[in-house]
């Protein structure tokens, strides 16, 4: 690969560091010759050496010891090339004995020290520098270039990026076709010369499914939604797969070029799934002081008619040994289809009965609702539709009927490092329900948004700060011809921990209480880990509820702070909060505890 004129080598002394030990004794020791190499070019060295693995492993058998070293020539070549250094010399004695120069099978009865010494010679940079030909428009890499630092891994960059240029212009099989890579030692310099074959531009031909058993082959292509007959694109191809994975059905997908073109210069797919079984249960609890014991579960079907349609039935049953309020209840069945009116866009449809007896109101209703789900991008997707729903209410005004014809219409945008848990990024929720009146009910809009940030700072994020925004108004009817559900209340583990269940609202004539017409929520979180899959976390949360559609400095407001603990199951955290009141007449004084799985926001 490199034509060479001649080495050159400084030969100033590092201090060696011993890097591991086996029991018996047997160690291994780097020294490294250079004034340029700092910290990090060691730390590379060190990963690359298969005899320190081995060693750190409890591996003492002479002829391992041997090959590993061996073999670590190499490795230690490629990370120093990797690094800019073309001219190096390497030397990895066993007790004194060069690993080069033992035969195969001539391995010493033990060996106590391997001795790793590297002389690494100059850092090369780039001179004269060429990768084409580039589709009109695209320039080489910034860091590939005359002057720039030279390194196998820039002028495997430089190539790669040319042939992904051409693969995004529809040029499939674009690859590099040869290479003229020349090190010329006197001036520590590289010459690189990349030359790069487009091959022909392809539209995409048949996508060929395999690998299905209960979901029909016609479905897949549906889903996939692979444009067959336009410009080959690699996007669409993840795109594709992207798809199929979300649909639920399968737990393996795998899409891949065919190896040759086709007639008319196209380009087949093949398409390799796996079907996951179709039938799935579990269940979930959750436990506060406040608000009790919270027990859901579910039972899910992932290919009900053959087409990835996905059924979901779940019970919740909320307020368990809660000595303030009876229990809820919720049952709800939600019907999903992928790819209906093209392959972002699912048709949903749900059938709802719940139960609630909240410390303010009791509530029976039904709900049923048709819809449409469209996936903008990975982060971002709406839903749209169109429905009724019925309530029975008993509340402060008395006892009433609600019927509402309504278009709910929800946001989503999901931009976190880890939606479980996560240290980064941002997340936003932002729903409307308008709602039109039927037989003397009022009508009007509800409006809401929740929107989270994540910022870690420290060693691998070990410190994360989290905020929290909830938003909430009802604009059209006044609090007696609203919903109570449609009403905003604070306090509890969903808004404001430390504070008595829902017991912020309105106040009043006679001390009643009834909820607002909007609410403002503001939480901050303090995340730490401490040791292992422990962490502590500290909280301030606060809740203003306003009668009127917007709130205002004068609104009634509480607040709470306090500490938890996590404890990282690898599938997301299990959550307790110890929280107390930092306003009203118990502020410090009653304790909290909030226990579930799942970080609070």
């Amino acid at each position: 690969m490199f034509a060479a004129a001649r080495r050159l080598s400084l030969s100033i002394c590092m201090v060696l560091a011993t890097l591991a030990a086996s029991p018996l004794g047997a160690r291994t020791e780097l020294g490294l010759r250079t004034g340029e190499a700092g910290n990090e070019l060691r730390g590379k060295l060190r990963a690359a050496l298969l005899t320190n693995e081995l060693l750190r492993e409890g591996g003492d058998d002479p002829q391992d010891l041997v090959a590993a070293a061996q073999a670590d020539y190499r490795r230690l070549l490629t990370a120093l090339y990797d690094e800019g250094y073309f001219a190096p010399e390497i030397s990895i004695t066993l007790d004194g004995r060069e690993a080069a120069t033992i035969q195969p099978l001539g391995a010493p009865p033990a060996i106590s020290t391997i001795i790793v010494r590297v002389d690494t010679g100059r850092r090369f940079t780039f001179g004269r520098t060429s990768v084409a030909p580039l589709p009109q428009g695209t320039a080489p890499p910034e860091n590939f270039g005359p002057g720039k630092r030279a390194g196998t891994d820039k002028l495997r960059e430089a190539a790669r990026l040319g042939v992904e240029a051409w693969r995004a212009r529809g040029h499939a099989k674009a690859e590099l076709a040869g290479q003229r890579v020349t090190a010329r030692h006197p001036e520590a310099q590289v010459d690189a010369d990349l030359r790069i074959d487009p091959g022909p531009r392809l539209t995409f031909g048949a996508l060929r499914i395999s690998g299905n058993e209960d979901v029909r082959t016609e479905r897949i292509r549906a889903i996939a939604g692979l444009p067959t007959g336009r410009v080959f694109d690699p996007e669409e191809v993840k795109r594709a797969a992207t798809r199929l994975r979300r649909a639920g059905a399968f737990s393996s997908v795998a899409l891949s070029e065919a190896e040759e073109v086709g007639p008319g210069q196209t380009l087949d797919i093949a398409a390799q799934v796996v079907e996951e079984k179709p039938r799935r249960f579990g269940f979930g609890a959750e436990l506060s002081t406040e608000e009790g014991g919270t027990l859901s579960g579910f039972w899910l079907h992932r290919n009900l008619l053959g087409g990835a349609e996905r059924l979901r039935i779940e019970g919740r049953i909320t307020g368990i040994d809660n000595d303030t309020d009876g229990l809820d209840y919720r049952l709800e069945a939600r019907l999903g289809r992928p790819a209906t009116f093209g392959p972002d866009t699912d048709l949903y449809a749900l059938a709802m009965l719940e139960s609630l007896q909240e410390p303010v109101f009791d509530s029976d209703q039904a709900r049923l609702e048709v819809g449409l789900r469209r996936i903008l991008s990975d982060r971002l997707e709406v839903t749209a539709g169109v429905g009724f729903r019925y309530a029975s209410v008993r509340d402060v005004f008395g006892s009433r009927d609600f019927t509402h014809f309504i278009l709910p219409v929800a946001l989503t945008w999901d931009a976190r490092d880890n939606p479980l848990d996560p240290a980064g990024g941002a997340y936003l929720n932002a729903t409307a329900l308008p709602f039109g009146g039927l037989d003397g009910t009022a009508s009007g809009v509800r409006l809401t948004a929740d929107a989270r940030a994540y910022a870690g700072f420290g060693p691998e994020d070990r410190f994360v700060l989290a905020g929290r925004l909830q938003l909430g108004s009802v604009i059209g009817p006044e609090l007696d011809g609203t919903m109570p559900d449609d009403l905003f209340y604070s306090g509890g583990g969903g808004t404001v921990r430390g504070q008595d269940y829902q017991s912020l609202g309105v106040i009043l004539p006679g001390r009643r209480t009834a909820g607002g017409r909007s609410f403002l929520g503001l939480s901050a979180e303090l995340r730490a880990r401490v040791r292992g899959p422990f962490s502590v976390v500290g909280f301030y949360d606060t809740g203003y509820v306003s009668r009127d559609s917007l709130p205002d400095a004068d609104s009634p407001r509480h607040s709470g702070a306090g500490l938890g603990l996590r404890y990282d199951t690898g599938i997301g955290p299990i959550r307790l909060d110890l929280a107390t009141p930092t306003s009203g007449p118990n502020s410090g004084e009653d304790l909290y505890f909030y226990v579930g799985i799942g970080q609070a926001f």
